[in-house]
């Protein structure tokens, strides 16, 4: 890449991918400071690899796939020293509401059956779906949440997320389930049946 159409030298450029970088890796390690840290590090790495960037994909796609390996490579550095197997009281609870959604026969119950959420496309095309969905995100209790990340926004093989945590599948499994079912409360309350306020 010439340094003449370089977008990593104009500032404007730089700050408004920083702050979408930020947030991203904020969401993903829950820790403001260690994802300034990766951001910084992504970055510097962007900065001195610029010339080897080949063109074949967006620059902007490119700087996350760097921020993607930084955050990856974080979370297997906290993956040693953190036990997501012994659940906090916050998660036994959603265990508890979880349960209680669903009727004998494993069919919903009346009142918990899902609202229709109208046209998923069209949401998903407005910004604000994203900035709620990031506030739900953030909501749900730490091990749930980096599970559910590792797994869908990381891309994470199931296997990979249970050797990496130290977790057994059904576990992991489980985890992924009351992520999930946790987002859709919270999308179906603050987004789909209640309007567009964050939670």
């Amino acid at each position: 890449m010439s340094e003449a159409n370089n977008p990593l030298i104009d500032p404007a450029w730089l700050a408004e991918i920083r702050r979408d970088m930020v947030r991203f890796a904020g969401l993903q390690l829950r820790d403001e400071t260690l994802a300034e840290d990766v951001v910084q590090e992504a970055l510097a790495a962007a900065l001195s690899g610029a010339r080897e960037f080949a063109g074949r994909s967006a620059l902007k796609t490119w700087i996350f796939a760097i921020l993607k390996n930084k955050i990856v490579d974080q979370i297997r550095v906290k993956a040693r020293t953190t036990n997501v197997s012994a659940l906090s009281a916050e998660e036994e609870s959603m265990d508890q509401t979880f349960d209680s959604l669903f009727k004998a026969n494993a069919h919903w119950t009346p009142a918990a059956r899902p609202s229709d959420w109208g046209d998923p496309a069209e949401s998903l095309r407005q910004q604000r779906f994203w900035a709620v969905f990031e506030a739900c995100l953030k909501h749900l209790p730490e091990n749930t949440a980096r599970v559910f990340m590792m797994r869908e926004f990381l891309e994470f093989e199931t296997p990979e997320v249970c050797a990496e945590l130290s977790i057994s599948t059904s576990n992991c499994n489980v985890i992924l389930h009351r992520a999930r079912n946790g987002l859709r409360r919270c999308l179906e309350k603050n987004w789909f049946v209640a309007g567009e306020q964050p939670c």
